[in-house]
């Protein structure tokens, strides 16, 4: 459905510090620069992380939230590990299981340095 999702930052070294320590526990590769964006690119898509062409600061959008797919509990937990120790901070519950109309879903939020909000997701 998605060719790319893209987040805007404040601190390009440092969204790329970031993504890539997260994006690495799920087996992406380091993201490279292309003038004033960092693309990690998998085989079923991209995520890029900018600084803002208009010139404006990145800010987060309130409401918003980019899922992750983790292949199990540990890689969920590793991925939200990775963020926090590389300048995220965790938000909304701890990382666990949670259970509701899709059924059990294992999820671990945090946020980026710049306040984009991520979750880590498993299906269970």
């Amino acid at each position: 459905m998605f060719s790319h999702i893209m987040v805007g930052t404040n601190d390009l070294d440092r969204a790329k510090t970031f993504y890539d320590a997260v994006l690495g526990t799920l087996g992406v590769p380091p993201g490279f620069v292309d003038r004033h964006r960092v693309f990690w690119r998998t085989p079923t898509g991209v995520f890029a992380a900018s600084l803002p062409i208009d010139g404006q600061p990145a800010t987060f959008g309130n409401g918003s939230t980019i899922g992750f797919a983790c292949a199990d509990a540990a890689q969920a937990d590793a991925w939200h590990a990775a963020g926090v120790a590389n300048g995220g901070t965790t938000c909304e519950d701890p990382p666990g299981v949670r259970e509701g109309a899709n059924g059990k879903l294992y999820l671990a939020y945090l946020r980026d340095p710049d306040g984009n909000k991520l979750c880590g997701l498993v299906r269970m």
